[in-house]
């Protein structure tokens, strides 16, 4: 396949494009204006100011498929207004230019796109699959609104996956890699009460279930997730049993106010969201790590 990524430097998408070449797919690399020279094809593109290199584009030809991640990171900053606004554009800005470039294109690409499950809030103790209704914080309306930026291209008959991701297990990058050195210290321990759900995936299932919704061209929202969510307390444990490490510091949910913010400590670090993936499963993928111990086995390998 032929198949353009947006986001392709970051955590999740550099295990993308190596799996893509991997398989021996040409990958085609959206990049911005001031990127260095990169191995391979790139386009480059300026989603802020909506542009696109038109002699790039006339280059590299057609996609069969294009990966959609690009946006600022969810939990890199506090959530001043500012950086809310900059959360919520550069997800809006990114993925309406690349619809507009699709419709514009001849044939008709398949489009997976990066969603969170961040849009059904935090719900406590309600089991959440993909026919959940939406919730009504900060990181919902942001997926929300993300993910309605594909609708013109749905309109034209293009095929569009949403994929809604948990939190992605490597030790190479995302929420594990910040926690492995307070874990190393000894200094890990539950989150808040710890009670709250988390909804886990490895990388490896993580990038495996995104090329199977392009191998298939599976359309709709699809929760990336691991089949069994765990309680942050659970997951705690099983973490420190890899390390062989303690995990007896609670982190109490007003230092994490204070560290992060309230708003960004409520609505991400301590939600609670018991998601399960059952359009997935539905769609016949199989992990390879359903469960928490799979997964961090999978991480820290």
């Amino acid at each position: 396949m032929r198949v353009g990524v947006t986001g392709s430097s970051g955590f999740i998408g550099s295990a993308v494009v190596a799996a893509l070449v991997e398989r021996d797919d040409h990958v085609i690399s959206f990049v911005r204006p001031d990127t260095p020279p990169q191995p391979g094809d790139t386009i480059r593109w300026d989603p802020s100011r909506a542009l696109v290199d038109d002699h790039d584009l006339r280059r590299v030809g057609g996609f069969d498929a294009v990966i959609n991640l690009a946006g600022a990171g969810i939990a890199d900053h506090r959530w001043t207004q500012s950086r809310k606004e900059e959360i919520r554009r550069s997800r809006r800005e990114a993925t309406t230019l690349l619809v507009r470039l699709l419709n514009e294109s001849s044939g008709t690409p398949l489009l997976a796109s990066a969603s969170a499950i961040g849009i059904y809030g935090s719900r406590g103790d309600e089991v959440l699959d993909e026919s959940s209704t939406k919730g009504d914080d900060f990181l919902a309306e942001v997926c929300t609104e993300w993910e309605g930026a594909t609708t013109p291209l749905e309109q034209s008959g293009s095929t569009v996956a949403h994929f809604r991701t948990g939190i992605v297990m490597s030790r190479r990058g995302g929420a594990l890699k910040r926690q492995l050195p307070l874990f190393g210290f000894g200094l890990g321990g539950p989150l808040g009460t710890g009670q709250q759900w988390v909804s886990p995936i490895s990388l490896r299932d993580e990038v495996r279930a995104i090329i199977f919704l392009l191998e298939y061209r599976r359309s709709g929202p699809f929760n990336l997730v691991a089949p069994a969510p765990v309680r942050n307390r659970d997951f705690t444990k099983v973490l420190a049993r890899y390390l062989h490490r303690p995990a007896l510091l609670r982190v109490p949910s007003r230092a994490l106010d204070v560290v992060l913010g309230t708003e960004l400590a409520k609505g991400a670090v301590l939600a609670s969201q018991r998601v399960v993936p059952a359009a997935l499963l539905n769609a016949g993928f199989s992990f390879e790590s359903p469960e928490i111990d799979s997964i961090i086995s999978s991480a820290l390998s």
